[in-house]
């Protein structure tokens, strides 16, 4: 196996970081990224080598599309910012940052509204507050919201029960917005736990944090929700990896969430795996040597990815 440390400056902070970094891999099957975020442990960590082990040595199952529709991703920026990147986009479906630190329900309010103007009556709009509502919050934030339209809300409180309470709640007051679950189910010791309360509409999967293609294929089964497949803020190998899930799945009724290279400043592609006309191509990746030379991270944290690495691999063993 080969491999290569990188860093990658952001446009935006989104996630509340400016730089992602990781790993990527090449393996008898090709290309595959490693990039768990710096804050996660060495045991959450492992699902993502697994992931990257999979796609590297073993491959990606046999695609029955050969397009996937995606969305544009709207960080917490300001009605200039939200209506331009939407404008710029291809897409017909935007998916927007709310509930940011520091910012308020008003922001929040401007930037849908310039996505609404941006993307027309029919294009269709999406929120994520990573969890940073409590039900109250997040009752009165989507009623309030909910005037735009919303295809729906995704993981709007940080609980499981909470997003159940809430579901119920809001179909109670007559608030019609769907509930898609996304770190009740990758960071859940139990994702099944969202289908046995009925905590959501929609089942957000990542490949990189559950696991790999295969396991998100079986895990959508159990589910039995309507999947979206998202990015885990990669580079073009990662994102290769949400598409090949994408490309997989018997059905995909909503735009995913893997156009998220435009929030990165450079790509370790020769050709970037971007949208046009509000989808990606399913196709393999080549990752350039230029790139990797210049996007390859700092010594100091070269040997940090790469001791992290060594304790992933025990905790694999």
């Amino acid at each position: 196996m080969q491999l290569h440390c990188w860093q990658v400056p952001m446009r935006t902070r989104f996630r509340g970081i400016t730089t992602r970094e990781g790993m990527l891999v090449r393996g008898a099957a090709g290309w595959a990224e490693w990039s768990p975020f710096t804050e996660y442990d060495d045991a959450e960590a492992a699902n993502w080598w697994a992931a990257a082990r999979e796609a590297a040595e073993t491959g990606f199952p046999a695609p029955v599309r050969d397009r996937v529709a995606v969305n544009v991703t709207v960080p917490a920026v300001d009605f200039a910012q939200a209506h331009a990147i939407v404008s710029a986009s291809s897409c017909r479906t935007a998916k927007v940052k709310v509930a940011e630190r520091g910012q308020h329900l008003s922001d929040d309010l401007d930037r849908i509204e310039a996505v609404r103007d941006a993307i027309g009556p029919r294009g269709r709009i999406r929120v994520d507050a990573n969890g940073g509502w409590d039900v109250e919050t997040a009752v009165d934030a989507l009623k309030q919201l909910g005037r735009f339209g919303l295809e729906y809300a995704e993981q709007p409180c940080a609980s499981v029960e909470e997003l159940a309470q809430l579901r119920r709640e809001l179909a109670r007051r007559g608030i019609d917005v769907p509930i898609a679950a996304d770190e009740s189910i990758r960071r859940a010791a139990d994702p099944q736990r969202v289908v046995e309360l009925e905590a959501a509409d929609v089942a957000v999967l990542k490949v990189q944090p559950l696991g790999g293609v295969r396991r998100c294929l079986e895990l959508a089964e159990q589910l039995g929700l309507p999947v979206v497949v998202s990015s885990a803020l990669e580079t073009s190998v990662g994102i290769r990896m949400g598409v090949a899930l994408a490309a997989a799945l018997p059905e995909l009724p909503h735009a995913c969430g893997l156009n998220t290279l435009a929030l990165f400043a450079d790509d370790v592609a020769a050709v970037p795996l971007v949208a046009t006309d509000g989808s990606l191509l399913v196709r393999d990746v080549l990752v350039d040597g230029d790139a990797l030379a210049r996007l390859a991270a700092p010594s100091d944290r070269e040997q940090w990815w790469t001791q992290r690495l060594a304790r992933v691999r025990e905790v694999c063993a």
